[in-house]
């Protein structure tokens, strides 16, 4: 039987050397889902990648005294260095300077243009360069840029245009009609409210002013303006309009696509209209999440809140990043990060939940047992509740993770290692083994055993060390997803292996003294 596909897509990011906490945070979640959908048996295909072109690029550059190609080819590997510090495993990473995908644009660019869906013009209008984005006089706050509120300048230069306008009234059609294509609903609403409805105008598609770009294969004095290069990456790398195309129609159209809330109206408006345009299928959801923030404000050097992730994960582990970053934020709002927040959940759910829950019980069973995992029939009268929370837990995770409720699936799993503390508090493991109540004993710690075994494979998307040194402590083979569904099939006379605390408790410093 075949499997299901599933597509998952990060934004592509803007090269940089200084990436910050806030960047990791799309890049963790998309990477959870992805391991999730694989654990659920999906056949899935991960993408991320670098947005290379653009006037921005080109001056850093210059200023720099180096080409562009030369200045994104140094730093490039700082971003696939940090996924890799944080685990996460895409399946392929495209740079918009790759030659494959400048093919696929120059290949749309044409398309469009000779169907008439793109046509010369003058451009005048308001451009704010680090945005890359043209704004009108009603869009500006204060007269600056409304996402980043820096000065816009005053341009004018010969440019081709993009109908959006001709495909106004099919986009608003299909939002209505697909209530899940834009998510949260807080997205749809303003998305139609503020920009559709108002009326679409043509978009600007080609530049003539700088020369960082992708030639328009025609008219090669003008480069292919960056939303149009940025956002053909999608398929691009999929095989679009190339010789080997069978990932794209493997794939697409893209089940997920993850972006930050300051971009989800390039991914909601003109993403769409070009895939209407070029008569393709729609991705099924584009999801705009908030951004991780510090004292109510982005991070940045300029702000002096600033700390290259890498540090945090020597100081913390890696996986303790992943869990505040997957646990702490609200999926789609705006979340708070700081280092006291960071060790406050870390000391609370890692250390005293999680960690201590394991340690504890291989402890208790290499005092009693000799480390040897034993099972009886000797029951207690706590053991139904905790199988019955432990049984049902996968479903639960499942329809959390379907809504994307992420903080929701992960808390329904250590709702196992809360139980599991509970039932060690009401089954005094301690006072069964001083009254020679071997029988029993070994039931309340193989049922610990168990649960902290499905406990560990339902953690594997999220924590993916954590769970894998847990299952090679417990030292078992279950470790199916399926397996999840069943109680009581941890092996039985077998040695766990050597193991210490997953999660260490951190003494918190007080600054005043």
């Amino acid at each position: 039987m075949e499997k299901k596909k599933y597509y998952l897509t990060t934004p592509i990011y803007y090269p940089s050397a200084n990436f910050h906490i806030g960047h990791c945070y799309t890049t963790v979640i998309a990477d959870a889902i992805n391991r999730f959908k694989k654990l659920e048996g999906y056949d899935t295909y991960f993408l991320t990648g670098s947005d290379e072109h653009g006037l921005k690029i080109e001056k850093k550059a210059n200023d720099a005294g180096v080409t562009p190609k030369e200045y994104v080819d140094k730093i490039i590997e700082n971003a696939k260095d940090l996924w890799k510090a944080l685990d996460v495993e895409y399946d392929k990473f495209i740079r918009t300077t790759d030659s494959e995908h400048i093919d696929t644009v120059q290949k749309i660019f044409k398309k469009l243009y000779d169907q008439g869906d793109i046509y010369k013009g003058e451009y005048k209008g308001l451009y704010c360069t680090p945005c890359e984005s043209f704004w009108t006089e009603t869009q500006l706050v204060d007269g600056k840029c409304p996402d980043c509120a820096r000065e816009v300048n005053e341009v004018a230069e010969e440019a081709y245009f993009f109908k959006l306008s001709k495909y106004q009234k099919r986009l608003e059609e299909y939002i209505e009609e697909h209530p899940e294509f834009i998510q949260p609903v807080s997205r749809k609403n303003e998305m139609l409210n503020n920009f559709i409805k108002p009326g679409l105008e043509d978009l600007c598609v080609s530049r003539t002013s700088f020369t960082w770009g992708i030639p328009v294969t025609f008219d090669e004095k003008h480069i292919v303006y960056v939303w149009i290069d940025a956002l053909s990456n999608y398929i691009s790398a999929l095989g679009y309009l190339s010789e080997d195309d069978s990932n794209f129609k493997k794939y697409w159209p893209a089940d997920l696509h993850i972006v930050g809330k300051e971009i989800v109206r390039f991914h909601t408006i003109i993403w769409p209209i070009m895939l209407m345009a070029l008569d393709l299928p729609l991705p099924h959801q584009v999801f705009g999440h908030g951004w991780l923030v510090i004292n109510g404000g982005k991070i940045s050097k300029s702000l002096g809140n600033y700390r290259d992730p890498r540090e945090y994960i020597l100081e913390y582990g890696v996986d303790a990043i992943r869990y505040y970053l997957l646990r702490e934020v609200p999926f789609g709002s705006d979340g708070q990060f700081s280092e006291e927040l960071l060790l406050s959940r870390y000391n609370a759910d890692l250390a005293n939940t999680l960690g201590n829950l394991v340690n504890r019980t291989l402890s208790m069973l290499t005092k009693y047992f000799d480390g040897v995992i034993e099972k009886s029939d000797v029951k207690t009268e706590f053991d139904e509740d905790l199988i019955n929370i432990v049984t049902s837990t996968k479903e639960k995770m499942e329809n959390y993770m379907d809504k994307l409720e992420i903080p929701e699936a992960i808390d329904s799993i250590f709702e196992i290692f809360r139980r599991c503390n509970k039932y060690i508090d009401e089954t005094t493991p301690w006072i069964l083994a001083k009254n020679n109540d071997t029988d029993k004993l070994k039931n309340v710690l193989y049922n610990l055993l168990e649960s902290i075994r499905i406990g560990a494979i339902l953690l594997s998307p999220y924590l993916p060390r954590t769970s894998k040194e847990i299952i090679r402590q417990l030292n078992t083979k279950e470790i199916n997803y399926e397996s999840t569904n069943k109680f009581g099939i941890l092996e039985t006379n077998i040695h766990i292996n050597d193991f210490k605390p997953i999660f260490m408790r951190i003494e918190i410093k007080d600054e005043t003294k």
